[in-house]
């Protein structure tokens, strides 16, 4: 069976999006990696993982998986807090 959105989960996107980007800085930061130590394990500039994490870049599910592995966290690590929903 297929969900509908509505227009409200649609307005909604980019608060998720930002809980999400929280969610990746917030796993790095407690795996204990900067930054550039993150972008040399991926053979990536610092700019790239700076852009990911603003959201000026968005982050593939390849990608995300590569980054949960790196920092010792479940993929389902990022969507916590924004995949919820509520049942009234």
């Amino acid at each position: 069976m297929r969900k509908e959105y509505s227009l409200t989960s649609l307005r909604d996107y980019p608060e998720k999006y930002k809980r999400f980007l929280e969610r990746l800085r917030q796993a790095r930061l407690e795996a204990g990696l900067t930054q550039t130590e993150v972008a040399n394990v991926l053979q990536k500039p610092q700019s790239f993982v700076s852009k990911c994490e603003t959201g000026e870049r968005r982050v593939d599910v390849v990608e995300l998986q590569v980054l949960a592995n790196l920092y010792g966290v479940p993929l389902t690590y990022f969507l916590e807090g924004i995949a919820k929903e509520q049942h009234e």
